[in-house]
């Protein structure tokens, strides 16, 4: 998929406000300070689309882009820590179960890992309650330029074992860096192939 246009649409505090779901769209959600913003500006080849903040949780509310005209990609609030207010915590976990089960044309929801780390409860069990919703996802390794291709190899292999412990096959799983574009090209194509199972449901 070639990214002609990139365009920020609104930002939504509940559901309702959500653009129309007349269009496929894409979620990417992950821990405070993944890289999600970066991993979005990368995606789109628009470095400020996404505002790039030094502080975690700074994204509070449902930010709708569209991309080419055609779909929306979608960037959620961050889940574990995040110097917030329990209230708040409890508003954005509302607003985000809210988007994911309710949310009719969401194609796929990316979960975002920094492959620094070996694997975090919050990640495990975030992943092992949308699984058990029905929610379509893929695993998206962030930051693979900044631990070194072998630590990076070690922490998925870690990643995989400890989930085939409990899942019986692995989500679909990608490896990028917004450094250097790596997994790009292999993103923008799983979302252009995916699409064409949602555009007759639409």
């Amino acid at each position: 998929m070639i990214v002609n246009s990139a365009s920020f649409v609104t930002s939504s505090a509940l559901l309702s406000q959500c653009p129309p779901a007349d269009k496929p769209e894409y979620a990417f959600i992950g821990r405070s300070n993944v890289g999600k913003s970066s991993l979005i500006n990368m995606l789109t080849g628009r470095k400020g689309l996404a505002k790039i903040s030094g502080t975690p949780g700074k994204t509070q509310t449902i930010n709708h882009f569209i991309i080419n005209d055609n779909w929306y990609l979608v960037d959620l609030p961050g889940y574990g820590y995040a110097k917030v207010s329990q209230k708040m915590r409890r508003q954005w976990n509302r607003l985000i179960t809210e988007y994911l089960t309710q949310r009719e044309n969401l194609g796929s929801l990316f979960v975002l890992i920094d492959s620094r780390h070996e694997p975090m409860d919050s990640d495990l069990d975030f992943m092992e309650r949308t699984a058990l919703s029905g929610i379509p996802f893929a695993r998206v390794f962030t930051k693979s330029d900044k631990a070194g291709q072998r630590e990076t190899e070690r922490n998925i292999a870690l990643h995989n074992k400890t989930m085939l412990e409990t899942w019986e096959s692995l989500p679909p799983t990608f490896v990028t860096s917004a450094s250097n574009g790596t997994g790009r090209e292999a993103l923008l194509d799983y979302i252009s192939e995916t699409m064409i199972f949602f555009k007759r449901d639409i």
